[in-house]
């Protein structure tokens, strides 16, 4: 039996769904691979047919993206369980690192990977936004305080460093019921990683770029970016680590930087 399970998450119709399927499905180690969404359809079950894999179909009442993910994270028995986002991609040997760090590991909550992101379907693996999320992450090469409530919540408070499709979550080690459940539409997963910071257990970074992170103008992080959602989430997310003056000075930082990606997006 596999310890570690890719829960594609789709949504209506996507044209990589069928480019995601394949990546998961081509891996080093042997995941279990299923397929769960909210919006159930003949292109959905015709790619699962064709790849001979099981739909799990949400039908809870409550709608919105961070319930459809504590759905696709709870709806496996494996260990682990990785939601593999509709329009990314998976290196080969993303399972397989993850399930090794997890046996090093097995005290873990959350096991993530470096990432790169596809632009116009080529790799990009160094912009301001990976760089700074690469920064933040550097405490976590202080392995031994990695399981310290005030050290995982250190790699959070200047800002969102965790990619959330490259996260793998050891769900017998997580007794929060809800982990993504909330009404934010852009800090879906920030919020995330901060209610998991108060588990017992390890955050494991495995540092190598091994999932690609699709950026296009369809994506809900592209939408949401272009929006003021952005802003005022990312308030909210400050406040949980800061004094609000200090929140204030770290959200108008972010916004100045997010304005400089969105220039760099624009100018690909």
């Amino acid at each position: 039996m596999a310890l570690h399970t890719f829960v594609v998450l789709a949504y209506k119709e996507s044209k990589y769904l069928e480019t995601c399927i394949k990546s998961v499905l081509n891996q080093k180690y042997r995941s279990d691979v299923v397929i769960a969404t909210s919006t159930p359809n003949d292109y959905i079950n015709s790619l699962a047919n064709k790849y001979n894999l099981e739909v799990i179909v949400n039908r809870s009442e409550k709608h919105g993206i961070g319930y459809d993910f504590d759905f696709a994270r709870t709806c496996v028995k494996t260990d682990l369980v990785t939601i593999a986002h509709q329009d990314d991609v998976y290196e080969q040997n993303y399972s397989y690192d993850v399930v090794e760090e997890y046996k090093k590991n097995p005290d873990a909550v959350i096991l993530f990977t470096d990432y790169f992101e596809l632009r116009n379907n080529k790799k990009v693996f160094k912009n301001t936004n990976l760089k700074i999320k690469k920064l933040l992450l550097t405490p976590m090469k202080l392995h031994n305080l990695t399981n310290k409530k005030l050290f995982k919540r250190s790699i959070l408070s200047f800002g969102n460093s965790i990619c959330c499709p490259a996260v793998t979550f050891c769900n017998k080690n997580i007794k929060l019921k809800e982990v993504f459940a909330s009404d934010l539409k852009c800090n879906v997963d920030w919020l995330a990683w901060e209610r998991v910071t108060k588990e017992k257990g390890r955050f494991v970074f495995v540092n190598k770029p091994l999932m690609g992170h699709r950026i296009h103008e369809g994506s809900t992080t592209t939408s949401i970016i272009e929006g003021n959602i952005r802003t005022k989430e990312d308030l909210f997310m400050f406040k949980k680590f800061w004094p609000e003056c200090i929140a204030k000075s770290l959200n108008k930082a972010l916004l100045q930087i997010l304005r400089r990606v969105m220039r760099y997006r624009n100018e690909w």
